[in-house]
């Protein structure tokens, strides 16, 4: 035995060997790869950095040949019209000097205004300095500072890890927002990835039986709000990582933040047979009980044995106490999951065709033909579309109208501790009635429901505007036995 726990021991560690070398071999064959395609995206980067300074050097060359062109043709201009006044100057010269050797005054007479014509020459008024200069050394480049930039050109650091600031983390309203800061400043940050992942550990993330995790990429700012979340754990854990223009950083380290929230589902097995229950979602079905009952009946006559749905030798059954389908009039489905202690929040929101129905809760076993609110033990609203509207509040048969519009959502919020049931409405969270009492046993979820169908919304956190209606309400007292509005 001793030697085959050691074979069997060897046998593992050569398995661990040679997955160990396959690793190291697709890690060896990953390096290659990366390094690859490392290469291919430094030519991209250079081949656009050559690009860039053959485009400027083609633009800068384009500028100088211009200003070439300018000062070229200021020159040519300047020059035509040198050459013409240099032209009717010797003109004026050779007729001068042939009326110089004029000795007949009669003749000269004859040649008027020589001397003025003489003097207003062109040539006279003939600026003899260049328009423009032969220098281009205002078009001269000077890149020591680029070069010396260029030079110092390296691969691009690592961000660093974020730190998550758990103090200025915040859940509340079916949202998350997290915080976090880069340990250092660093302008090479383009954005930022945020994954998150549910668990029921309130540790650090473990390997084994985790869900996997979701991201959300760039993220530019240093906060980000996950909203629109059901939370069917107790926790979450979170964790975030710099990325620049080429490479991502490490991730922080994870946080875990407390998510903890009620979560059932339609308890099928406790249904009224005219029900149909789909996890969240129950609707009438006229036809459903009786269809159901016939072939019950038929299964009566046929055989001594009990229902396997009425047995109470099944573990479900057996954790409900034996408990028996509603029937009659009490068109009700529970919840699965009792509350025992806490604060909790779900919501409800019904088809526009239900003519009648209620939400509330109940202690566990009521009898099967207990509607919700006429017992001591269930607590409810009702709501009767049937002609005209009613709405009403109802405990151990006693009925309370509440002169307010039905909402489309109803908001059901639970303090078992404190002994408080409240509704509101789910949209605007306005306290629409709240039951005080001392609850005594465990409490269910309870749905009655006649034509149309429900939808029943859990997982959700006590929202904040809830919280601080509670808060301004601890101080109201109210009947343990009879109904109490403190709306």
């Amino acid at each position: 035995e001793t030697l085959q726990r050691i074979v069997n021991t060897l046998v593992n560690k050569n398995d661990e060997i040679h997955n160990f070398i396959d690793m190291l071999n697709h890690t060896i064959s990953n390096v290659q790869v990366n390094s690859s395609n490392a290469i291919s995206e430094l030519d991209e980067e250079f081949d656009g950095l050559y690009s860039v300074l053959h485009e400027m050097k083609g633009s800068m060359a384009n500028t100088i040949q211009q200003e070439e062109a300018r000062k070229i043709q200021a020159l040519q201009d300047q020059l035509s019209q040198c050459s013409r006044a240099l032209e009717s100057s010797e003109e004026l010269l050779e007729l001068a000097v042939q009326s110089l050797d004029i000795k007949n005054p009669v003749e000269l007479l004859e040649v008027e205004n020589v001397d003025w014509i003489v003097t207003v020459a062109s040539a006279f008024r003939l600026s003899l300095k260049p328009k423009v200069s032969d220098s281009m050394t205002h078009m001269m480049v000077d890149f020591a500072l680029e070069k010396r930039m260029l030079q110092a050109v390296k691969f691009l650091p690592v961000p660093k890890a974020p730190e998550i600031d758990v103090a200025a983390c915040l859940v509340a309203d079916n949202c998350i927002t997290i915080s976090w800061r880069m340990p250092e400043e660093d302008s090479r940050i383009d954005h930022f990835v945020l994954e998150y992942r549910k668990t029921n550990f309130d540790g650090l993330p473990r390997l084994k039986g985790e869900q996997r995790w979701e991201l959300v990429d760039y993220i530019k700012a240093t906060q980000y709000t996950l909203s629109g979340l059901k939370f069917d754990t107790k926790y979450m854990n979170l964790r975030v990582q710099a990325c620049n223009k080429a490479v991502a950083g490490e991730y922080s380290d994870p946080v875990t933040l407390e998510t903890k929230a009620f979560v059932f589902s339609l308890d099928s097995t406790s249904s009224h047979l005219n029900l149909k229950v789909e996890d969240t979602y129950v609707e009438w079905d006229p036809t459903g009980g009786k269809g159901q009952e016939k072939i019950k009946g038929k299964e009566n006559k046929n055989s001594n044995t009990a229902s396997p749905k009425r047995s109470t030798n099944s573990p479900r059954a057996s954790a409900r106490g034996g408990r028996d389908r509603f029937a009659g009039e009490s068109y009700t489905v529970l919840g699965d999951t009792a509350v025992e202690s806490g604060q909790h929040y779900w919501e409800v929101r019904a088809q526009k065709d239900c003519k009648s129905y209620s939400v509330g809760v109940t202690y566990r076993n009521p009898g099967k033909f207990d509607q919700l609110g006429k017992t001591n033990s269930s607590w409810c609203i009702h709501i009767n579309n049937w002609l005209q509207t009613t709405f009403s509040a109802k405990h151990n048969n006693k009925a309370k109208t509440l002169d307010i519009p039905v909402p489309d959502r109803i908001g059901v919020y639970c303090d078992f501790d404190g002994g408080q049931l409240s509704f509101y409405n789910a949209g605007s969270k306005a306290l629409l009635h709240t039951f005080r009492t001392k609850f005594t046993q465990p409490l269910l979820p309870g749905f009655m429901i006649w034509c149309g169908g429900l939808t029943v919304s859990t997982g959700l956190q006590v929202p904040s505007a809830v919280k601080t209606l509670q808060k301004s309400e601890n101080g109201l007292g109210g009947s343990t036995s009879s109904l109490n509005n403190v709306a």
